[in-house]
């Protein structure tokens, strides 16, 4: 750990810096000023495409030459554009007159004043922070989930036919299956992810209000609403319209409420997995070296998924802010927004801190079939509801009444009180045969 990392006012930064430092490409200072740049050269190059009658004759094998402005942009770059910012004390125009001073340099001069043309400084926010966004989930978020996704299937593969006593209200209940109860929590996820593939990265691209005034006054003939959606498509975005001066943000809040639910899903799991790590349903790989206890030297506490749960909880309770506070303006225009914003990446730091701790501690499981075995064992009364099922089938009668009276004698219920009970019963000697072949081990249905 550096010397920077060690003064890091967040966790984030410091603690965590190796796992989130993927994504600082997409949400430190330096990669909003480098997406906003790529906006308006993206923006600069579609004007030249329609073409405005003044950018007809700008030579569009200049293009690449455009885009390398901000596909080789340093963090030496993004600190001019901070000085420029000390003078206007305004970030956006800060970017356009450092894209000007790249076209002074270059000899294009002539056509710098197109730059920005007719925009406010949130068509360009409400662009680079969906976009910054999408390609961040896309790149660095989603491939860690679906890798502990897969991790999770593997298991539930790899286990699914060893039998294990359920517990519902933390009570012994009808038996499950190891590998059934992890393909729960894969399907959960997987649920989320269809509909979070439904969902679209929303951009607003319009004006000072929204109503794309000052493209209409100086070119009428032209089709800006349909220019509008069709650059914002090119950056993969959807176009939010009609708006006011900002994006509402309402499809924004559906990407972090799913985002969310996705985050709870995997809490629950944690818990179930730290519950079944105290049950010794599962031991955990040791390695050589660490510490699990300060003071008891035999523990190997199940801090990974302790880390996962306490930093999906985190991340959530900032999806939640972010969901709940944007959608909301004061008329077509206020500020809480934009400093809201720049936490986007919180969110999505956290829930990789978590992916990894999860992935960290699946990949320590050993299960222990003995102690699931012993624990079966131990539970012959969850055979109960089998018996009196049958026994309905066969219409014998009050058969739960029967079977709950043999159950909650106190006594001990174990493979002998059951073979006794059944012998005990009025029915064909088929049926006890069917009786007999129930065990807590094999009564886990489908």
């Amino acid at each position: 750990m550096d010397s920077h990392s060690l003064l890091a006012v967040s966790p984030i930064d410091g603690r965590y810096a190796r796992q989130t430092e993927p994504l600082r490409e997409y949400f430190s200072e330096y990669a909003l000023i480098r997406y906003r740049v790529r906006v308006e050269i993206e923006y600069f190059i579609a004007l030249c495409n329609i073409p405005l009658p003044q950018l007809a004759d700008f030579d569009k094998s200049k293009f690449e030459f455009l885009r390398d402005i901000y596909r080789n942009m340093t963090p030496e770059d993004a600190a001019k554009v901070k000085d420029i910012e000390k003078v206007t004390n305004h970030d956006v125009k800060a970017v356009e007159y450092f894209i000007k001073d790249r076209f002074k340099e270059a000899g294009l001069c002539k056509w710098s004043e197109f730059i920005h043309f007719g925009l406010t400084s949130q068509d360009i926010n409400n662009t680079s922070i969906p976009l910054s966004l999408k390609e961040a989930i896309e790149d660095s978020f989603m491939p860690l989930l679906n890798e502990v996704l897969g991790t999770i299937k593997a298991m539930a593969e790899q286990w699914k036919d060893i039998p294990m006593l359920a517990k519902t209200h933390g009570q012994p209940a009808s038996p499950t299956r190891v590998g059934k109860e992890m393909n729960v929590y894969a399907v959960r996820i997987e649920e989320q992810l269809r509909q979070f593939a439904l969902l679209t990265y929303p951009a607003k691209f319009g004006g000072a209000t929204g109503n794309m005034n000052a493209h209409k006054v100086a070119y009428p003939g032209i089709d800006w609403i349909g220019f509008g959606n069709e650059f914002v498509a090119s950056l993969g975005l959807k176009r939010s319209f009609p708006t006011t001066q900002i994006e509402h943000y309402d499809n924004l809040a559906a990407i972090f409420d799913c985002l969310r639910r996705i985050n709870i899903i995997l809490i629950d799991f944690s818990r179930d997995i730290w519950t079944y790590i105290s049950m010794e349903y599962f031991r955990q790989k040791v390695k050589a070296g660490e510490v699990g206890s300060s003071a008891m030297p035999h523990k190997v506490n199940p801090i990974d998924f302790e880390n996962a749960e306490g930093n999906l909880g985190m991340a959530d309770a900032i999806f939640t802010h972010l969901s709940l506070k944007l959608p909301i303006s004061r008329l077509p225009r206020d500020l809480p927004d934009s400093t809201v914003l720049r936490n986007v990446g919180m969110p999505l730091a956290h829930s990789m801190i978590a992916l990894n701790s999860l992935k960290k501690g699946l990949g320590k499981l050993i299960l222990n079939e003995d102690a699931i075995r012993a624990d079966l064992d131990r539970n012959w009364a969850v055979v109960a509801e089998a018996i009196q099922t049958i026994l309905r089938r066969e219409n014998y009668p009050n058969p739960y009444e029967t079977l709950k009276a043999l159950t909650r004698t106190g006594a001990g219920i174990n493979h002998e009180v059951i073979a006794d009970f059944i012998e005990t019963l009025d029915v064909a000697e088929s049926v006890k045969d069917e009786l007999r072949a129930i065990s807590p081990a094999t009564y886990t249905g489908f």
